[in-house]
């Protein structure tokens, strides 16, 4: 069947194995005509990195397994996304450790792409919440890994991309919260230096991001919109409602130029306006603002569109913020989604994506000229000592990946110690030479 990322970009033709059960996922590994291909969960990630010529669907694998109402620790099915969890978990008093910008992936994908969220700053990514998980290997063996019992599988699996093996479960611990809202304060920046500065003064703040106008030029460059927020006190806990709006086909892609995204990056910054605004707010719009609209990726058109994501060291953030910025606004290519966040420190896994300092995210839509653009943000990337984030990517070469991901050959050593290299394989692993 035709598959392709969230991003519409590649579409290729797939096999799609939906396995029933962990013991139908090990015979198939097992099995005398073998697997070779990549595990897919909702298909959430932008790029190539779920796309194979077969799949393994993992939705099937879908059940709560164990809750501990004291703790907070649960396990559960690889294939249970963030949304059941949500709904579930939210009326008795308990929200995610960590979420990215939608519910609407798996446990197992959260793991494999070690996601991150508002709150990266305070309190890591996702696999350093992550007890335990369950991992069929290669050969059909399953393997309880944690960070204690097998730290080199561990720490090659969470943000492995898939590349180790098999997800099949997992346990980690749940937040208690009191409400479903959120006291969210928004704070006005007239440019990059003064976002750089709101961000560590409210680096005691659970969640922060900022949204980037990044046409902004000259005194403007860089003009933000800060958010901050806290678990409200008070209040309902109630989970979220369907989304009430629908994108039914594809847009035309003339309409997003940078005529339209000025208007809209003009409007958006100005509709706040004193210096400081106060609010409370359910958690979906805070953390899920795109979900509340289904098929949302239909606006960039049939072609469809790339994230492109990065980090930067601390110390180089402003000064390679700036230096990309200026390259995107010269471009005239901007983004509506522009998206900045502050990292707290990395972990050990081998290709998870944070580092401590910011991240920036933007949305292209995909046509002629764009990969040439990213080729040379890729470039500026590097000499600031960044790196691009593998969940969004679709099209990093080889080299900008190894020369930015240090851990590659622990990660590939961990591969051909399970026999992993020869059975789990996506276009962005071939891509980038793992």
């Amino acid at each position: 069947m035709e598959t392709t990322g969230w991003g519409k970009y590649p579409v290729i033709q797939s096999r799609i194995i939906t396995p029933s059960s962990p013991a139908a996922v090990k015979q198939l590994l097992a099995g005398a005509q073998g697997f070779c291909g990549i595990a897919r969960g909702m298909g959430r990630s932008y790029g190539d990195s779920s796309l194979a010529s077969t799949q393994l669907h993992t939705r099937r694998l879908d059940q709560f397994l164990d809750f501990d109402d004291n703790s907070g620790m649960l396990r559960c099915g690889a294939g249970i996304s963030l949304e059941d969890i949500l709904k579930h978990f939210v009326p008795r008093g308990w929200f995610l450790p960590i979420t990215p910008g939608t519910k609407f992936i798996t446990v197992g994908g959260a793991i494999a792409s070690d996601v991150h969220g508002k709150n990266h700053h305070c309190e890591g990514s996702f696999a350093d919440h992550v007890s335990s998980f369950r991992l069929a290997l290669a050969d059909g063996q399953v393997v309880a890994c944690s960070a204690e019992q097998t730290p080199e599988l561990f720490q090659a699996t969470c943000g492995g991309m898939g590349l180790t093996g098999i997800i099949l479960d997992a346990s980690f611990r749940l937040k208690p919260i009191r409400s479903s809202d959120i006291n969210q304060t928004t704070i006005k920046a007239e440019r990059l230096e003064e976002v750089i500065e709101l961000f560590a003064q409210y680096d005691s703040s659970s969640y922060s991001v900022a949204w980037i106008d990044c046409l902004a030029s000259g005194d403007k460059l860089g003009r933000s919109l800060l958010t901050v927020g806290e678990h409200a006190e008070q209040g309902e806990l109630r989970a979220g409602k369907p989304a009430a709006l629908s994108i039914p086909v594809d847009l035309p892609g003339m309409l997003l130029n940078r005529f339209s995204i000025q208007a809209f990056n003009t409007l958006y910054y100005n509709r706040i306006r004193g210096k400081k605004t106060t609010a409370t707010i359910h958690y979906e719009p805070f953390f899920y603002p795109l979900d509340g609209i289904h098929q949302w990726n239909r606006m960039y058109g049939k072609n469809g569109f790339t994230q492109y994501q990065f980090v930067l060291p601390r110390e180089a953030g402003l000064q390679g913020m700036r230096a990309v910025l200026e390259r995107i606004s010269e471009s005239k290519r901007g983004s509506f989604l522009a998206v900045l966040k502050a990292f707290g420190k990395a972990n050990h896994n081998y290709l998870s994506f944070p580092m401590e300092g910011y991240t920036l995210a933007l949305d292209f839509k995909i046509d002629r000229g764009l990969f040439p653009l990213l080729e040379e943000l890729d470039k500026i990337v590097l000499d600031y000592g960044g790196r691009i984030y593998l969940s969004k990517d679709v099209r990093m070469s080889e080299q900008t990946f190894k020369l930015s991901y240090p851990d590659w050959r622990e990660f590939e050593k961990v591969r051909q110690q399970y026999g992993a290299d020869t059975v789990f394989k996506s276009l962005q692993s071939e891509r980038l030479g793992i």
